[in-house]
């Protein structure tokens, strides 16, 4: 079979189905991914309410640090799952990752709603940064794979959104459960669901092992002569020598930066200014689900207008989320909800941008190890949100927390606008 005159014939897969790269040639095998990526996001929803609380109501922490980290040891084996598994996928197939990470992940919401102790709170969150490192990594890459180079914004938009709609719908679901019945068991046990529908999905799925080898073979720029794509120079490459990829991944450490101090910060700030756990569940909640659903759009933008317009707005939009939260903080509903929907509508211009643009400039012989690279430093921003905050929040308040939030990401947008460039063969 081929493509034109212009293509080499279609290499086949597994089951000797001929391949092709697109949304709508692989549609099925794309919903599929999708739904899996539902179930990740609601995994890691459990935590979005109820955790920080846990920690001071049930166990009695008093540092805001030793409450926040859960989130460091989230954040820390996240990145670090995320850059192995970019490697990983030399040796093993992207679906042996993507049941690996979901078996690893089936004791997380049992520890969440029987932890004897918070240090089983902080081991469940190093299983599930394993777990969301292989799947969420993997979904990303299949889904890359599955349309090829012109609708990779798109792909990269609904794959996003589908996890953080359902990271904030579980942590709105949540907050109204724990009011109903108390901070544990219940409010953990529906991940119950979301590990048993991911496995079997997951199980379900193709590889796309050959989706890359046609992409390869189409690809309009060979590999030079002598490119090392090995993990060490891949991160190199994407943290530091490349210009754009740098910009690309200091921006998504300072996005994932404010997600991790957000996580820890808002349900104690917001709780000590009189809300309850319903109206800090619909903030927390809000925060993802717009994240989530704008990535629709912005994911398709970025295919139309390009990655770095989005990428420089959306983070000066969630440093004014942040100005809103504190400007308002005396009426603390309207605060938590205007802060929330600044900095869900920028993260979601963000989001989809930043990993179209990472494969842009990335050939496809090492573009799983340059996501695996970017993932790494825009998810160790949730370890370094949930430090600075526990650090900040307890030497100056959580307020002065937020300030500092505010403007390390009008920074980090800034020095995007100066590194990060488009494309010119997207």
């Amino acid at each position: 079979m081929r493509f034109s005159d212009d293509h080499p014939a279609a290499p086949a897969d597994a089951a000797g189905r001929p391949v092709r790269l697109g949304l709508r040639e692989n549609r099925l095998q794309f919903t599929l991914l999708v739904i899996v990526n539902v179930c990740v996001g609601g995994l890691v929803g459990l935590e979005r309410t109820t955790v920080p609380l846990i920690g001071t109501d049930v166990f009695g922490l008093t540092s805001d640090l030793a409450v926040f980290s859960f989130i460091i040891a989230f954040g820390l084996t996240k990145a670090m799952t995320n850059l192995a598994a970019g490697a990983l996928t030399s040796r093993f197939s992207r679906k042996q990752l993507l049941v690996a990470g979901w078996l690893i992940g089936v004791p997380v919401p049992f520890a969440l709603a029987w932890a004897p102790s918070w240090g089983w709170i902080v081991a469940a969150n190093v299983l599930l940064g394993l777990n969301q490192g292989l799947t969420w990594s993997m979904t990303v890459n299949m889904k890359i794979d599955l349309v090829g180079p012109s609708r990779r914004g798109l792909a990269t938009g609904l794959n996003e959104a589908a996890g953080y709609t359902a990271v904030g719908v579980t942590a709105l679901l949540t907050g109204y459960l724990a009011t109903a019945y108390g901070l544990r068991p219940v409010p953990e046990l529906i991940g119950v669901v979301f590990v048993v529908a991911g496995l079997a999905l997951a199980l379900v799925v193709r590889d796309t092992a050959a989706h890359v080898a046609l992409e390869l073979a189409r690809h309009a720029r060979p590999l030079p002569d002598g490119e090392d794509t090995a993990l060490a120079a891949t991160f190199a490459r994407a943290s530091w020598r490349d210009r754009s990829l740098r910009g690309a991944s200091q921006a998504g450490l300072v996005n994932n930066l404010n997600d991790g101090l957000t996580w820890g910060v808002f349900p104690l700030l917001f709780t000590d200014h009189g809300l309850g756990l319903a109206a800090v569940g619909l903030i927390k909640g809000l925060y993802p689900i717009l994240w989530g659903v704008g990535q629709i759009p912005t994911g398709h933008l970025a295919d139309r207008i390009g990655r770095k317009p989005l990428i420089v707005s959306g983070m000066l939009v969630q440093a004014a989320g942040f100005v809103l939260a504190l400007a308002l903080l005396d009426r603390p509903l309207l605060a938590g909800i205007l802060s929330a929907v600044a900095l869900g509508v920028g993260t979601a211009m963000v989001y989809p941008a930043l990993i179209a643009s990472v494969s842009d400039h990335a050939h496809p012989a090492w573009r799983a190890g340059a996501l695996g690279t970017y993932r790494f430093w825009r998810d160790i921003g949730y370890a370094a949100g949930a430090l600075v905050a526990g650090v900040l929040a307890d030497a100056l308040g959580l307020e002065a927390t937020v300030v500092a939030a505010a403007g390390i990401t009008a920074a980090s947008g800034l020095l995007a606008a100066r590194w990060i460039a488009e494309h010119p063969t997207r």
